[in-house]
């Protein structure tokens, strides 16, 4: 289950990249979410770890989201 914040950036991305055809950068998920790049990072490397994007640190404005959407169920599809 992701926290708030999380499912917020998650939304944002998801959102930005279909009206945008394009992630948003570090500096954007910023101002929209109104948190620190430090928080961005920890949160960006949660939804990692969870299986919802794809992301690395060496290249933080590359972002691909694998899931727009909170898992109900908790259960990761393979």
């Amino acid at each position: 289950m992701l926290s708030d914040i999380e499912r917020k950036v998650l939304r944002v991305i998801a959102n930005y990249s279909a009206g945008r055809r394009r992630t948003p950068t570090i500096s954007e998920l910023c101002i929209k979410t109104g948190r620190n790049r430090g928080g961005i990072m920890t949160v960006l490397e949660v939804l990692v770890r969870e299986g919802y994007i794809e992301w690395q640190r060496s290249q933080p404005d590359q972002i691909v989201v694998l899931e727009a959407w909170e898992r109900k169920d908790g259960v990761r599809w393979p």
